[in-house]
């Protein structure tokens, strides 16, 4: 029994790729893939490479591409080389076929979609796997009927009919598929596109890729594109397939537990590194270590400690990383990215004090950018609390302890410590506890009764905007 095995490839310099479809956006699967093939190539000091598989012209979109192209970079993973687009690539493949025609390692068929259908039919009634059954296949006592008019060819790959395919699966260990499993792959349609499996043999082949790391949905691919790279006599590179992410809840993941666009996690307030830091937990470990740098993530990443196991997403641990990352963050790139989601919410963002300040004094208390701007909204805007809340805490009692305030917050320095005291002063002269002022302050001031140490957001807000806005509820 002749075997085709295929060994991974270390002699040669390391070569990633990506190579997604334009037919969406760049999921969590699709960008786990590309930061593990990115990581490999930067561990190794090879080269990461992005393709833009696009021959399914019919779901391909210039939009799809650029939300791929947008994803990568919110994340940080730079290519380089690429990208490269198949569909600019149609004459090399179609010079290949002519090659591998010429060799008789592919051969042309002109069995018409009738045909295929009834011999599809004939196998399942007689309870046979339904496959080509090779009658336009060349061979030695063979003899072919002549070409039916009319009638344009598909081009197939004419695989080993006996044998086995075997590969050392970088991820899932060794794996064997008997080639009798495989039957004769169209690699060119009737009207001369080349096909899928196709088109990857020859990037892999001309762009030297050396490790091919992709999802687990791939793995029957894998021994018809390892048959025709050996039909084309090049290198067969070291494969590594990925196990699927499951849903919070064990289930295929889906959108409503994160199947999402890697940018709606931009809209939805994640910082890139937090969703990177998660996307690398995702079936791959070091230790028990949880947080890590892009840079410790390179010099940790191996293939040995990526797990053959389905990973399951856990929004939980997601938030708690950006929760993390978000108090770690320098506060005027913070401030930057609280500016442009107030603006889109029609808020000014220099209508209050300086943002770096106030996210300085929230950052610790929320757990994303959507949230850091909701509670720095109100020191933009003009506050109006509700009645319900109006007539809880804004009493009597609480009118008059806020007078008196006024009255010590008009003249004194405006620092933090002796902002402070004149609450304290205030509390003594009306004999009244902290909540009883500072909870209709909050209010007044910010339109809720929870906020950071009042004394810290008096500070913040300033002596003109405090005063004015106890003014509104005084006066």
């Amino acid at each position: 029994m002749r075997f085709f095995a295929a060994s991974p490839i270390m002699s040669k310099p390391v070569r990633t790729r990506f190579a997604p479809s334009p037919t969406g956006y760049l999921h969590i699967g699709g960008a786990r893939t590309a930061l593990f093939a990115w990581a490999y190539a930067r561990r190794h000091g090879g080269t990461f490479i992005l393709r833009i598989e696009d021959t399914d012209v019919a779901r391909s979109t210039p939009a799809a591409v650029q939300a791929i192209l947008d994803g990568m970079a919110w994340l940080g993973l730079a290519h380089d080389e690429g990208p490269f687009y198949q569909m600019q690539r149609l004459d090399r493949y179609q010079e290949v076929i002519g090659q591998m025609l010429a060799a008789g390692t592919a051969y042309r068929c002109y069995a018409s979609p009738e045909e295929l259908e009834r011999m599809r039919e004939e196998q399942l009634a007689k309870k046979e796997k339904p496959r080509y059954d090779g009658r336009w296949r060349p061979e030695p006592d063979k003899t072919l009927p002549a070409p039916p008019a009319g009638v344009a060819p598909v081009v197939r790959f004419r695989n080993p009919v006996d044998g086995v395919v075997a590969w050392d699966d970088l991820v899932k260990g060794r794996i064997e598929i008997a080639n009798a499993e495989l039957d004769d792959l169209v690699i060119a349609r009737a009207d001369g596109t080349p096909t899928y499996n196709f088109c990857v043999v020859v990037d892999d082949w001309d762009m030297g890729i050396s490790h091919v790391l992709r999802g687990d949905d791939h793995v029957n691919n894998t021994p018809r594109q390892i048959n025709i790279l050996r039909a084309l006599g090049a290198e067969v590179p070291a494969y590594g397939h990925l196990s699927m992410i499951l849903g919070d809840d064990g289930t295929k993941l889906s959108k409503r537990h994160g199947a999402v666009s890697v940018m709606q996690y931009d809209e939805d307030g994640y910082l890139p590194e937090a969703v990177l830091n998660y996307l690398a937990r995702l079936g791959w470990s070091h230790g028990d270590d949880e947080v890590f740098t892009r840079d410790q993530f390179v010099r940790w990443f191996d293939l040995e400690h990526v797990t053959a196991s389905a990973a399951q997403f856990n929004t939980e641990k997601l938030n708690w990383l950006n929760a993390h990352y978000l108090k770690q963050a320098d506060d005027g790139r913070l401030a930057g990215e609280v500016a442009s989601r107030l603006a889109r919410r029609g808020v000014d963002p220099e209508a209050g004090p300086p943002l770096e300040r106030l996210v300085a004094l929230y950052k610790d208390r929320v757990g994303n950018l959507n949230e850091l701007a909701d509670a720095l909204a109100p020191f933009c805007l003009v506050v109006r609390p509700s009645a319900e809340l109006i007539a809880v805490h804004l009493t009597d009692v609480a009118r008059a302890a806020l007078k008196d305030l006024r009255d010590r917050l008009a003249g004194c320095d405006w620092q933090r410590p002796v902002l402070a005291q004149a609450l304290k002063d205030t509390l003594a002269a009306q004999a009244l506890k902290m909540p009883q002022v500072a909870i209709p302050l909050r209010v007044v001031l910010l339109g809720q009764p929870q906020s950071p140490a009042i004394d810290a957001v008096l500070e913040v807000m300033g002596r003109p905007g405090v005063l004015a806005r106890l003014s509104t509820y005084l006066d």
